[in-house]
């Protein structure tokens, strides 16, 4: 039980400024957005990524449009030291992003953290000690003019270092780690020094990032530390003010935008929070916020399942369905009042008028999103009981993106017929949305199939039988009988997620599987399922299953 607060804990701060600014501004632009989900996120996992999988977060956050990237740390990290020079050496760094890679202050580090960056057109080093009391008196052990001494050598260093590489723009950010915890006017001295020790000015491009380490304080205490910091730093037309926020309290995103009407330029965060203990900013809510306010945010997020669906795989961290904007559920009313409401918004929307439909803060077409889930029944009625009979009376197991897309055909169907579904009835209904009969889908009946190997990897040579009536042979080859499927229909289809499941059990056992689709230009996903003894029949059809139930779905039928 906790009783009334004791001294075991101290009160936020209090910033003595009561000239303060930022309550009486407005946002009216996005900041500068570094991604730190291959280093700060990266370190949070309970498996960090492999070099394939950071390769493949690294090319999707320039895909978003993030033109800072924090790639690594070169120094501690053998696999991260090869990934820098793997993204340098074969020229995969765009030239308007600028990579930056993390060093502690010390000679040999800072030295193997110059090696790695050797070459590329423009880099940012990033440097970053303790400050605050704690960490000063307990872990190191050092004096705040120690500490000044300290980043005053270890910048010379760099500068030294860097000045043997002039074909490299060097950018150096400081950020004086638990900064939020710190004095003022010890942190104003430590950046002031690195300043001076950088020589930052029009040539010499120079970073301040303040964090919040640990979050210990209400948003406006942090907005008040930021525009005290803002009015005070020395050269301050020459310094790029930027801010990192945690998320301990929960406050991340708060302390974010209050900073940035504090003077902060720049935010540094991870797609979806992800990071240690309760994670770092969540850049996708902040970002979307501000879109919800009429700011372009300057990243894309207009297929945000995509984005997530990349972001779990490369993490093996899940989203819960909750996580604003981008969650399985947050766009699904189960509430009466609130079905009624939004129905009537939908009704009354003017496509070209501004938003107002109730409920929903953002247009869910805005960000690759369907409305087919939107209104439905409670869970006990809705897809929890759906997804427990068909999982029951057919072992049918649905992955829970599916249970939404199929639920709410299933509540469609029900609100028309005003009767109860029977376990047969529900499954009447799966078959004819997932296995719609030769007639329904003649232009995609499946005949046969055959694979052969091929240089991309797996080729298969596909008989459709073609509206009147003729077999037509289509060719494809892709890393699997999957993509060498999609290849070979020739549409603009993409494979989302894949898994498998058995039917039964012994040598009779069928095998199902199910891919999550989404076909470019159109919103949202379509699921596809597919039944044969054989696995990879299987798969074939439950692509050419969710082709088919996508408007306007043609293959090509040259042959």
């Amino acid at each position: 039980m906790l009783t009334m607060p004791s001294k075991k804990y101290r009160a936020s701060p209090v910033v003595d400024m009561p000239d303060r600014q930022w309550p009486s501004r407005t946002l009216n632009q996005a900041p500068i957005w570094l991604s730190t989900d291959l280093r700060d996120g990266n370190q949070a996992l309970f498996e960090p990524m492999n070099r394939e999988r950071k390769l493949r977060l690294f090319h999707e956050l320039v895909r978003i449009g993030f033109k800072e990237i924090e790639v690594g740390f070169p120094s501690a990290s053998r696999t991260d030291f090869e990934i820098v020079r793997h993204l340098i050496d074969a020229d995969l760094i765009p030239k308007d992003v600028t990579p930056m890679v993390i060093t502690q202050l010390r000679d040999d580090l800072i030295e193997e953290t110059v090696r790695s960056v050797q070459g590329a057109r423009r880099v940012t080093v990033h440097f970053y000690n303790a400050i605050a009391p704690a960490w000063r008196e307990i872990v190191f052990g050092l004096s705040v003019p120690q500490i000044i001494e300290m980043v005053e050598h270890h910048i010379g260093l760099l500068r030294k270092l860097t000045a043997q590489h002039p074909e490299t723009e060097w950018v150096l950010q400081y950020s004086p780690e638990t900064f939020c915890m710190a004095e003022l006017d010890v942190s104003l001295s430590v950046c002031n020094a690195a300043i001076r020790a950088w020589d930052a000015g029009p040539q010499r491009s120079m970073i301040i990032n303040l964090p919040t380490t640990v979050e210990v304080s209400t948003p406006n205490v942090f907005a008040d530390q930021i525009e005290w910091m803002h009015r005070h730093l020395d050269r301050r037309e020459h310094i790029v003010l930027s801010v990192h926020p945690h998320n301990d309290r929960g406050t991340g995103v708060a302390c974010a935008e209050q900073a940035l009407l504090a003077g902060a330029q720049r935010v540094e965060g991870c797609l979806f929070g992800n990071g240690e203990r309760s994670g770092n900013l969540d850049v996708v809510t902040l970002a979307l916020n501000l879109y919800t306010q009429g700011i372009a945010p300057g990243l894309d997020f207009s297929d945000i399942s995509g984005v997530a669906r990349i972001a779990e795989e490369c993490t093996a961290l899940p989203i819960h369905p909750r996580h604003p904007y981008v969650g399985d559920l947050v766009f699904t009313a189960f509430s009466g009042s609130h079905q009624d409401a939004i129905a009537k918004g939908f009704a009354t929307q003017n496509p070209h008028a501004l938003w107002r439909v109730p409920y929903l803060p953002i247009d869910p077409h805005d960000l690759g999103r369907t409305y087919d889930s939107i209104v439905r029944v409670n869970s006990q009625s809705g897809k929890g009981g759906i997804a427990f009979l068909l999982q029951r009376d057919h072992g049918v197991v649905m992955p829970r993106r599916m249970q939404i897309e199929f639920s709410a055909i299933v509540q469609s169907l029900a609100e028309a017929s005003e009767t109860e579904l029977t376990s047969e009835k529900l499954w009447s209904v799966f078959e004819k949305t997932y296995f719609p009969d030769d007639q329904e889908m003649s232009r995609l009946a499946y005949r046969r199939h055959h694979l052969f190997d091929a240089a991309e990897g797996q080729g298969i040579e596909l008989e459709l039988v073609a509206p009147d009536g003729s077999v037509k042979t289509l060719r494809g080859a892709g890393n699997g009988p999957i993509a060498a499927t999609v290849a070979a229909l020739g549409l603009p289809l993409r494979i989302d997620s894949y898994e498998e499941r058995s039917l039964g059990s012994g040598a009779g056992a069928s095998a199902m599987a199910i891919v999550e689709t989404a076909w470019s230009g159109l919103p949202g996903t379509r699921f596809g399922v597919g039944i044969h003894p054989n696995i990879v029949t299987a798969s074939v059809l439950a692509v050419l299953s969710a082709v088919a139930r996508f408007p306007l779905a043609e293959p090509s039928m040259a042959g």
